[in-house]
């Protein structure tokens, strides 16, 4: 028996189930959120519509949802005024008003009101519902689907059939026609509002998912920047401490009957190079695609600025170049990232400002070295392309790896105007 009864409940238990989600649904949607105090917001001044009116106008056309459902429930209660008692028209407008705050609630009380002005309103072919309720809850309906989900919407529209037949059959009066009618216009209404509801959805949704992609992108830029910087970095350090470990190891060699002190410090000297050049490609060597390839010639310094200034100006931009101070060497990593910084903004002004012409300025000063890269307003026919700041960031990153300063910005004539400066200590030149 106990084996014959689990498999009886077992063959039911689909059904079961699906009963249960049924009235979970039914009661998640419209029980559960009956006294839910959700007032409705105003309308979004950056809308389509309302972006394009005159400030003192958008400020009441924020609250024109507000003022149709007050609109409608005026229509109601004057309508119903017309045709007999107050209240008749009153729970009715009620019921359309308490959408803006309990939209739930709403519809039950739309219900309650067609059941009430039924049985004060008298005999009537359509009971329970009566055209002043007939209307309102129409209006209800459409008023709570476009503020709650489209399940809502589907289990007001069942509900009100169920209430209909049910409620024609107990007060008599309705062949079910008036309720077949309602539910056929509401169907129509439900429908329309829940497409344009999903249809927002959609567009929220991939208006996010674009901003999230953007941002994405923005970043994975920025990681792509920093991997180059760190692969600059790497070839210029890992090149230095090569240097060194060769030196100390072939210094003992250089001095006749070195004593062992002097060598046991070219050895230690060299160990430790060695061991922070491993160290260092441990480090930094996981930033180097598979395919990546170190550079067969040195990496680009300001000795070689004249050269990109004349690339730049086989690619017609006219760009003069002015130095002050006393030019001296400078540690590797400030020349390379000198070097790139003026190579972007040039880049920059070829994209972002065709036909202008800019001007390269280099300080040599005794703390360190000054940059200085600016353009005049666009010129031509030539429109500038767009962008999205990811070279400003790149040379920001730059700079502040040598804990030296940026600025950007545009400049009084409509040009734009890159400063930076890059602090190198005496030790540093020296080096």
């Amino acid at each position: 028996m106990t084996e014959t009864t689990q498999r009886i409940q077992g063959a039911r238990s689909p059904e079961l189930h699906h009963a249960v989600g049924i009235l979970r649904g039914l009661r998640e949607h419209l029980i559960q959120d009956a006294t839910s105090y959700r007032p409705l917001p105003p309308m979004s001044p950056d809308g389509p519509v309302t972006r394009r009116l005159p400030e003192g106008i958008r400020r009441y056309v924020v609250w024109l949802p507000h003022a149709a459902v007050c609109a409608a429930a005026l229509l109601v209660l004057s309508v119903a005024f017309e045709r007999g008692p107050f209240i008749v028209g009153f729970i009715p407008a009620a019921a359309i008003l308490l959408t803006l705050v309990r939209p739930v609630a709403a519809f039950w009380g739309s219900l309650f009101a067609a059941t009430l002005c039924a049985v004060i309103a008298g005999p009537w072919d359509g009971r329970p519902w009566t055209p002043v309720t007939l209307v309102s809850h129409v209006i209800v309906l459409t008023v709570v689907a476009a503020r709650t989900q489209p399940r809502t919407a589907a289990w007001m529209w069942v509900v009100t059939g169920a209430y209909g037949f049910f409620s024609g059959a107990v007060l008599g009066g309705d062949d079910g026609s008036t309720t077949a009618a309602l539910l056929f216009v509401s169907a129509l209404v439900l429908l329309t509002v829940t497409v344009l509801h999903v249809r927002r959805e959609a567009k929220e949704e991939v208006t996010a998912e674009r901003t999230v992609t953007a941002h994405e992108r923005s970043m994975r830029t920025l990681l792509e920047e920093r991997t180059t910087i760190a692969r600059e970095l790497h070839d210029v350090v890992a090149h230095h401490m090569s240097v060194v470990a060769i030196q100390a190891e072939a210094a003992p060699y250089r001095v006749e009957n070195p004593p062992p002190e002097l060598e046991q410090a070219f050895v230690t000297i060299r160990e430790n190079a060695v061991a922070a050049l491993a160290e260092l490609r441990r480090v930094l060597g996981v930033v180097r695609a598979e395919d990546y390839e170190a550079p067969d010639a040195p990496q680009p310094t300001l000795a070689d600025l004249d050269g990109l200034l004349a690339n730049v100006r086989d690619a017609g931009l006219i760009v003069d170049k002015a130095v002050t101070g006393a030019a001296r060497e400078l540690p590797q990593g400030v020349e390379l990232s000198a070097y790139r910084i003026v190579q972007e903004a040039l880049s920059n002004v070829l994209r972002h400002a065709p036909g202008a012409a800019a001007r390269v300025e280099i300080a040599y000063v005794l703390g360190g070295l000054g940059l200085r890269v600016v353009n005049g307003p666009p010129r031509g026919l030539v429109k500038p392309s767009p962008g999205a700041g990811h070279g400003i960031t790149g040379m920001r990153e730059r700079v502040a790896m040598l804990n030296g300063e940026l600025t950007a910005g545009p400049t009084d004539d409509g040009g734009y105007e890159v400063t930076a400066f890059v602090p190198v200590t005496k030790d540093e030149a020296a080096a």
